[in-house]
């Protein structure tokens, strides 16, 4: 009797360690594919991040874009105003408001990037004219002589080409 007995203890014994090994390789299972889930779902949270942030700086850029030119024209102003008038309270009300929107500018990632004498580069520049080269100026064909229009940057990439006139 002691024999059935130890018989079906081993019995029990071994389908307890089947069971244990079993449950063992289900648990390797699922927490793999748990494992794989939680990194899918990092993925998918940084990816989606980074196309929201893409929409922002869409949008921002059509913002911006859509203000340069009021600040181009508030900048013709500035430089069409005499000294003598710079004194007057309107006028200085409106040169801090070209101040506000040059620093509002820069604090949005947008910066103007200078012209004046460079080589033209049709990936920043957008040529307007073409002048005459100036009677012993000594500037190469090519050159920059004249900003129409300032350019800028946004972020590092172009967010207006800067419309000027070349030497020819």
């Amino acid at each position: 009797m002691e024999e059935k007995k130890t018989t079906e203890e081993q019995k029990t014994t071994e389908e307890l360690q089947l069971a244990l090994e079993k449950a063992t390789q289900e648990r390797s299972e699922y927490l793999a594919g748990w494992q794989r889930a939680r990194a899918d779902l990092l993925n998918y949270k940084k990816e989606e991040m980074e196309r929201i942030g893409s929409f922002m700086r869409y949008g921002q850029e059509e913002f911006l874009l859509k203000l340069l030119p009021v600040l181009d024209n508030l900048e013709r102003a500035e430089q069409q105003t005499a000294e003598s008038d710079k004194a007057n309270p309107v006028t200085q009300g409106c040169l801090q408001v070209i101040s506000q929107l040059r620093e509002f500018l820069r604090s949005q990632g947008a910066e103007p990037f200078e012209t004046a004498g460079q080589k033209f580069n049709p990936e920043l520049h957008e040529a307007v004219g073409e002048v005459d080269p100036p009677a012993g100026g000594g500037k190469e064909p090519g050159t920059v002589i004249e900003e129409v229009e300032r350019g800028y940057l946004f972020l590092g990439k172009l967010l207006r080409p800067a419309k000027v006139k070349i030497v020819k």
